[in-house]
Order: C-alpha cells, then sequence, then structure tokens
C-alpha cells in the first residue's frame, strides 16, 4: 500500500511538470514575429518613362527639311568683266537639325563664300554664290550642288544664269582653221566683230603677229557689225600654229579688239600610232596590234608591200575607204622576244611623191626582274629540358 501511494505521487509531479513546459514553448512562439511576405516591384522612375517617350517621339518625328526661297536666280543682262553675285536663302522646315555637309560649284569661274553649316528648325540659313565673267560671252547658266541631311533631297542643284554682255563683242572668240597641206590656200574663218554700245564704233585695219596668217576686214552694218575674214599663208610645215589678229577701235571703253588664231596644218598621211611598244618578252601569248594609215591629202593613195623586220611576224594590209584609210595588223606569236640591238621596223610603200616609204618602229618593254631570292630558314633549335636535382642523401649513409 505504501508503494502505491509513493507512485501516485511521482505520477502527478510529472504531470505538473509537462504542464509547465507545454505553456512555456507556446509563450515561446508567440513571442516570435512572422515572416514579412515578399514587398510589391516598385515601378519605374518618372525620368525613364520620359525618355523612352522622348525616343518615341523622334522616331516619329519628320526629320531635317530643306527649302530654298529661290533655287534658280536669272540675273539678266551683266557687263562682262564685272562680277554676278548673289545669296541663296533657305529655311529648315523640318524637327531637326539641318546640316549641310558640303558646297560645290560645278565651274572654275563660280565660287561659294561662308555658308551656313548647321540650321535649326524654323531658322533660315544662305550660301553666298558669285561667277567671274571676265572670260564669258553670251548666255550662261552656272550650277552649285548642296548636300546636306535632308533625307527627301539630299542633293540639290542651284542655277545662276543670264546673259554676259561685251561693249564690243568677238564671235567665235577663237578662229580655228584645219587645214590640209596640199591644198592650205582653201581654209578660211569668218569672226563676227558686234558693237553692243549705242554709240557707234569704227575699227582700223586688222594686223596680225604671225606671218602664217592674213586678215580681211569687212563692214556689214556701218558702226555696229564688222566682219574679219582670216586665212593661211603657205608653206606651213605640219603641226599646230598660233597667232593674233588685232584691230584698234575708236571706243575708249574697248581701245583695241583682239582674236586668237589656231592653225592646225594636218600632215598628207597620218600614221597612229607613230610606233608600236610590246609588253616584256618573251611574250606570253599572241599579241596583235594595229596599225592605221590616213590620208589627208585631196589625191587619194595606194599603198602596197607591207612588212616587218622580224621573223614569224605575220603583217596584213586592209584598205578600210578606198584611197583614204588602211589598217595594217600585225601578228606577233607567243614568246616573241626582241634580241639585244636588233632592230624592228613595219614598213609600206606609198604611192605619194612625199612620203614614198612609210615607217613605224616595233620596240618592246624590258621583261620584268626576277623576284628576290629569299635566303634559306634556319633549322628549328632542339629545345633541351635540364635533369631534375638528385634528392639529398639521408645524412649517416
Amino acid at each position: 500500500m505504501a508503494n502505491a501511494g509513493f507512485m501516485k505521487t511521482m505520477i502527478k509531479k510529472l504531470s505538473f511538470a509537462l504542464s509547465i513546459l507545454t505553456v512555456g514553448s507556446a509563450a515561446l512562439r508567440a513571442e516570435q514575429p512572422a515572416t514579412p511576405a515578399p514587398a510589391p516591384a516598385a515601378p519605374p522612375p518618372p525620368a525613364a518613362t520620359a525618355t523612352a517617350t522622348a525616343n518615341v517621339e523622334n522616331t516619329n518625328g519628320v526629320g531635317a527639311r530643306i527649302k530654298f526661297e529661290m533655287p534658280i536666280y536669272d540675273f539678266g543682262k551683266a557687263k562682262s568683266g564685272d562680277p554676278v553675285k548673289y545669296t541663296f536663302i533657305f529655311t529648315n522646315t523640318g524637327d531637326a537639325v539641318l546640316e549641310l555637309t558640303s558646297v560645290q560649284p560645278h565651274c572654275g569661274c563660280t565660287t561659294s563664300g561662308e555658308w551656313s553649316h548647321k540650321v535649326d528648325p524654323g531658322q533660315t540659313g544662305s550660301i553666298p554664290i558669285q561667277v567671274n565673267s571676265a572670260n564669258l560671252q553670251g548666255p550662261i547658266t552656272k550650277t552649285v550642288t548642296v548636300n546636306c541631311n535632308d533625307k527627301t533631297q539630299p542633293s540639290i542643284t542651284l542655277q545662276i544664269k543670264g546673259t554676259i554682255w561685251k561693249p564690243i563683242e568677238v564671235n567665235p572668240q577663237f578662229a580655228v582653221l584645219n587645214i590640209p597641206v596640199d591644198s592650205p590656200e582653201s581654209a578660211s574663218t569668218v569672226v563676227k566683230v558686234i558693237n553692243n554700245m549705242e554709240e557707234p564704233v569704227t575699227l582700223s585695219a586688222p594686223e596680225s603677229n604671225n606671218k602664217s596668217f592674213q586678215a580681211v576686214l569687212k563692214t556689214n552694218q556701218p558702226g555696229k557689225e564688222y566682219e574679219v575674214t582670216i586665212k593661211p599663208v603657205p608653206p606651213l610645215a605640219a603641226g599646230s600654229v598660233q597667232g593674233q589678229i588685232t584691230l584698234k577701235t575708236s571706243s575708249t571703253n574697248v581701245p583695241v579688239v583682239t582674236v586668237t588664231a589656231w592653225a592646225n596644218v594636218q600632215p598628207a598621211l597620218a600614221v597612229m600610232p607613230p610606233q608600236i611598244t610590246l609588253p616584256g618578252g618573251p611574250l606570253n601569248s599572241k599579241t596583235t596590234p594595229t596599225i592605221t594609215i590616213q590620208n589627208n591629202s585631196t589625191n587619194l593613195v595606194t599603198l602596197s608591200d607591207p612588212a616587218i623586220t622580224a621573223k614569224d611576224v605575220d603583217v596584213q594590209l586592209k584598205e578600210m575607204i578606198p584611197g583614204k584609210s588602211f589598217n595594217a595588223t600585225l601578228s606577233f606569236p607567243q614568246g616573241f622576244q626582241i634580241s639585244q640591238g636588233q632592230q624592228v621596223e613595219f614598213t609600206v610603200k606609198s604611192s605619194n611623191p612625199n612620203f614614198p616609204v612609210i615607217k613605224v618602229p616595233v620596240n618592246q618593254m624590258p621583261p620584268p626582274p626576277p623576284p628576290p631570292a629569299q635566303a634559306p630558314k634556319a633549322p628549328p633549335t632542339a629545345s633541351v629540358t635540364p635533369a631534375p636535382p638528385a634528392a639529398p642523401r639521408p645524412s649517416g649513409q
């Protein structure tokens, strides 16, 4: 009985202790804070949103646009020697900065001044242009190309046009004569001298600074219009001859009128080319140059007996225009080479007594030098790996 009472007492004490532990554990759980829920993502900052909107607006914009007030300027009439000036004005009608990359006049007598390189939207720019009229005469049109970043018209052409007048006009400014060598007396040219001033002008007899030219003055309209006929004076050598014809006037504004005369004296027989030059030999392939012989005289000519002073070269002569034009074709075979000191020449006989034999020398370019010899490569050096050091021997051995 005593043991049973003891057991009951122990069970009550254990139950009481377990109750205390359970209450304490619950109190500890109540004191621990709950795990917080994840915060929602923050919205993008206002600056980033504004930047994105601005980019969309720029993409949808029209960009730079150029518009000229007057792309073509007609100055009417100007006196020769007086500069013709005009400033082209343009507006940027777009919504981006307009940039001009270049202003290019198409003539040496036309120049551009300092022009506007960048123009903001809604603003205007300028391109000053000047034409030097000193050597101009009659109706003229000068153009200028403007390049810019306007995608609809990246290149624009501007024009300056009008009439340049001289107090006394020479038309044409240059007297050119193409003279056959066997009949120079048949060649002549006419130059008109026109007075554009109100007061009448008289001209003196023309004078030439070259005895190869003579000039005769004729009056078409007294005080207003004259003609100068220019002729060659034989004998004339083949080639070009130049001279100046001068006429004194009664005008104090233009006291002297000058006409430049050119005479091209054509040879009776023209040979083109005057010599043949072959590539460096030996030739890698067959080569067939052609020689053209042109008869510029009034008499027909006959060519015969074509030949060349070289072996294995074929020569063919063909009459293209009877008595006037001929072609000679030379066929040099593969491997052909002119030896050192050897002279090679094409010849053909002519019925023209002044040119009984036509000769065309044949040359050959030197062969290209051989490529430089390359030094032999040194044999590779064998690499030797040093042996590892011997391990130290234990002391006492």
